[in-house]
């Protein structure tokens, strides 16, 4: 060891992967990156169902599932967003382009056959007065 102790500190501080200020942050957020855990999305719909209910409170399910509140309550709020938007989508559906474009051209064709009736029936009309 060298007689300055400073010195030291900022050397062992580099081998562990810290930044030389003392404050591993950079670090620290890799690490929690990647091992952070992904839920499924059944998974969160199961957490959800389990708070509605209320069989626990949630900051025990929380506590249990490791989660903090905060992420509860958001995936809570989307869960209702969700489902608010599926049953809006059954009063009103979006139709894709292909049915787009079948209607055109259905609509198109009955045009057609609704102005070659009415010349028939406008000749027809001339010919019986």
């Amino acid at each position: 060891m060298s007689e300055d102790p400073k010195k030291d500190q900022a050397s062992t501080q580099k081998k562990s992967g810290t930044r030389e200020d003392g404050s591993g942050g950079d670090f620290i957020r890799k690490v929690r990156r990647k091992t952070r855990r992904r839920y499924t999305s059944e998974e969160k719909i199961r957490i959800v169902m389990e708070g509605l209910r209320g069989e626990l409170s949630v900051a025990d399910l929380c506590r249990r599932e490791g989660i903090h509140s905060n992420v509860y309550y958001k995936w809570l709020k989307d869960f209702m967003e969700a489902g608010k938007a599926r049953l809006s989508g059954d009063t009103r559906r979006d139709a894709s382009k292909d049915e787009v474009d079948g209607f055109k051209r259905e609509n198109a064709r009955l045009k057609e056959v609704v102005a070659e009736l009415a010349v028939e029936n406008h000749g027809l009309k001339k010919i019986v007065s």
